[in-house]
């Protein structure tokens, strides 16, 4: 306890150093974010429709992550409405995935840690799985989002008046520059975690056909494939929802400038008409003063 206390001791520091407020933010966005899903774990436990819980505390932790730390702004709208887009049409293809492959439950290997538990514990472990998939999904395609709409929002404060189409084309470049090394950091962290159960299994002598067919390896793979699915849809998605809302953003503010002109020049050509009849009065008044 007390080593995990001095690691995000000098987590929050190096964020504070290196991101100032918004560093701090990203802490306290990681905070809540654990609160978040250990209130979904309870309520799951406690008998609530898994499904409806983790699409819920998965709205929370996408607002937590992307308003909280980068404010409600064109760019922030954008990434939340493509994180729940593609969420969407990711869960029913999540769904039977996770029916079909049958990886829901417990494997072998775990036989021997859970044989003084009861296995009768009121849940649906397919449900369960599914729900473990769609959470672990909610994290890469935040992060993708985020990145892209901000690279394209960058773009847009540097030139204003790029076309909606060229901006959607930078934003799909940015994407595909960012998809190789998500699904890289996918697979590692896949790895990472998973190096010690593969060493096991090198131990008793799995054969490649065992390690592929056995619940753990299946359910991590599942993992790693949907999450990167989740990746490569939300990069159009995002492109696309950021052109368009950052388009119409600037094509209002050209009306307003255009709006704006007209006003000045209508206002120019009063003052002018009124100096110009001001101009002709002071002349009638000479000449009658003159006669």
């Amino acid at each position: 306890m007390n080593t995990i206390l001095v690691l995000a001791v000098i987590l929050l520091v190096l964020m504070k150093l290196i991101g100032g407020s918004r560093g701090v933010r990203s802490f306290s966005a990681l905070v809540l974010n654990f609160l978040t899903l250990y209130i979904a774990i309870i309520f799951i436990a406690h008998g609530l429709t898994p499904m409806a819980v983790t699409l819920l505390a998965c709205v929370v932790i996408s607002s937590i992550t992307i308003f909280y730390i980068n404010r409600v702004n064109e760019k922030t709208k954008a990434a939340f409405a493509a994180t729940f887009i593609t969420l969407v049409i990711l869960i029913a293809f999540i769904y039977k995935i996770g029916a079909a492959a049958r990886i829901q439950g417990f494997g072998e290997e775990e036989y021997d840690e859970i044989s003084i538990y009861s296995l009768y514990v009121g849940l649906d472990f397919t449900k369960i799985v599914i729900c473990t998939i769609i959470m672990g999904l909610i994290g890469a395609i935040t992060d993708v989002a985020v990145s892209i709409s901000s690279a394209m929002h960058e773009i847009y404060v540097h030139n204003p008046y790029v076309t909606r189409r060229k901006l959607f084309e930078s934003g799909m470049n940015v994407g595909k520059d960012i998809l190789g090394t998500t699904t890289n950091t996918l697979y590692f962290a896949f790895i990472g975690g998973f190096m010690a159960l593969l060493l096991w299994f090198k131990d008793l002598s799995y054969s490649l056909g065992d390690v592929i067919n056995s619940k753990v390896f299946g359910a991590e793979l599942i993992q790693i494939i949907c999450s990167g699915l989740g990746a490569t849809i939300i990069i159009p998605i995002t492109a696309f929802l950021t052109a368009l809302m950052l388009c119409n953003n600037s094509s209002k503010e050209k009306e307003k400038t255009e709006e704006s002109k007209k006003t000045e020049e209508s206002k120019k050509t009063e003052e002018s008409k009124k100096t110009e009849e001001s101009k002709k009065t002071e002349e009638n008044k000479k000449t009658v003063v003159n006669n």
